[in-house]
């Protein structure tokens, strides 16, 4: 009996890293500036911010179906840092640009729709480069990850991108 639970125990334990990488958002203490610094120390491609309300359906609905995808959290994990931003809170942080505000000031500045989701990319001078506003499947968060790694925002726009790349 006991040989059993310490084997499920181990089981447990050596599962623990697997779930560990299932999360695409990575931690951070709210100083956006110094997640820049951190994003160029790691050589990442840029900063993704995904804008979210709690009540949005859409957002909950790209949680639940695209977010969570070991392909997308591989993908984005290796090229960008990752965060999400309540567009309603209060909460204090520091901006890309090193000044004191609040996530919902933050989000209104990047979202000047106010509709969520918000799939915001920033480049490593935080500046916002690539915006997609509304759920998008797995395989077109996908191509639009693809479509800042290879900066091809600078070129067309993401819908001819997309036309190309079916």
């Amino acid at each position: 009996m006991f040989n059993k639970f310490m084997a499920l125990l181990l089981g447990v334990f050596l599962a623990l890293p697997t779930f560990a990488e299932t999360e695409l958002f990575d931690q951070h203490f709210n100083d956006y500036s110094e997640n820049l610094s951190d994003a160029e120390d790691a050589k990442k491609d840029g900063v993704f911010v995904f804008f979210f309300m709690d009540d949005c359906p859409f957002c909950q609905k790209m949680e639940r179906q695209v977010l969570n995808q070991d392909a997308v959290v591989k993908y984005f994990k290796s090229h960008f840092l990752n965060y999400k931003i309540n567009v309603e809170s209060d909460l204090e942080l520091v901006d890309f640009d090193g000044n004191n505000t609040i996530e919902r000031v933050f989000a209104k500045k990047h979202n000047r729709i106010g509709a969520t989701p918000v799939l915001a990319f920033f480049d490593l001078q935080g500046n916002r480069v690539v915006r997609r506003t509304g759920f998008v499947n797995q395989q077109e968060f996908l191509l639009l990850g693809k479509y800042m790694v290879e900066k091809a925002y600078l070129e067309e726009n993401f819908v001819r991108y997309k036309r190309k790349h079916r």
